[in-house]
């Protein structure tokens, strides 16, 4: 008999989140859904993890992008450029993690990972041990992550370099945390390794797997022919940051696509990617601009790639069946 695990992920990328958001709010609202009622496993970077621990309590995707609307500037404080370039590169770091931790509160308030309504796969990066970190549900005995708070796990995956200040959690005996975005900001592959080495496969529950993966909005980051060679963090900005981000989440879209055919279990693989974005947008579109213009630039696209995808019977498919890994 047929078993079927399935897999929710999705990209990190900061105030562009929203697009990811209003993708899911749309799905929601199509398939007349809640989407943690149709995924064992949720996975998410960044602010993908944001999206991804919101969903996992049973929160509705238009509450998600409520706060993204509502508190993105407050997150995401306008500030000139040479204030923001001067405090990324020489003093401790863009923004204060402050507003946003007060966002995360109003969402999760005291809930800790055994709350969760699915399993997880949260990347971030342990500074102190320096090596990658993903929190997880606790589905084995080890039970490392079940006592930690929503609110530490949200602060850790999202501490972007250069933009957040390193997140510190105490009852981890005070290990450091960075964004994940540094080596999973597309965490596709991380759910199937965890799917693959706990339940799918020869001898375990599942026999097949079925992975959703939800873009953030990405640019090109094409320069063109000419530019400069010799680079300082200055000359990079934010671009630094951004590419390399860009660049995991194209590798891992291109190994999903090219390799999942080639398991031994059955992978059906959808990737609902960012709309093309030209060089006018590109201004409105940044990991950390949240002015209303912005705001309603993500809202819109997110809207039109929701409809363009939900038409799809591969992307119907996936809310036709409930999840049947139950964490309680």
């Amino acid at each position: 008999m047929e078993k079927t695990f399935k897999i929710l992920s999705i990209d990190g990328g900061g105030i562009k989140g929203l697009y990811s958001a209003t993708i899911l709010e749309c799905f929601e609202k199509k398939f007349k859904c809640r989407i943690s009622d149709h995924f064992d496993l949720l996975c998410g970077t960044s602010t993908g993890g944001l999206i991804a621990l919101s969903l996992s309590l049973g929160i509705p995707a238009s509450e998600i992008s409520k706060m993204y609307e509502e508190d993105g500037i407050l997150i995401f404080p306008k500030m000139g450029k040479l204030i923001g370039y001067v405090k990324q590169a020489l003093l401790k770091g863009k923004y204060s993690s402050a507003p946003l931790k007060k966002s995360l509160v109003k969402i999760f308030g005291d809930k800790k990972i055994k709350d969760s309504n699915n399993l997880l796969c949260i990347p971030s990066f342990c500074l102190t041990k320096g090596e990658p970190w993903v929190f997880k549900f606790d589905h084995t005995i080890l039970e490392r992550d079940s006592e930690a708070f929503y609110v530490d796990v949200a602060l850790a995956t999202s501490a972007a370099p250069t933009y957040f200040p390193i997140h510190e959690i105490d009852n981890y005996s005070r290990k450091q945390f960075v964004d994940g975005g540094i080596w999973a900001n597309n965490p596709t592959l991380v759910g199937l390794i965890e799917a693959l080495t706990y339940f799918v496969g020869v001898g375990k529950d599942y026999n097949e797997i079925e992975i959703l993966s939800i873009s953030s909005l990405t640019k090109t980051n094409g320069q063109p022919i000419g530019t400069r060679k010799e680079k300082s963090f200055w000359h990079w900005k934010n671009d630094l940051f951004e590419t390399f981000i860009s660049g995991q989440s194209f590798f891992t879209n291109y190994f999903m696509e090219k390799f999942s055919s080639n398991f031994t279990v059955p992978i059906n693989y959808v990737r609902v990617p960012s709309v093309k974005i030209d060089s006018k947008q590109e201004q409105l579109i940044q990991m950390d601009k949240a002015s209303k213009d912005s705001i309603d630039q993500i809202i819109s696209m997110g809207i039109d790639q929701a409809m363009l995808y939900s038409k799809m019977p591969q992307i119907e498919a996936f809310f036709k069946t409930t999840k049947s890994y139950n964490t309680k």
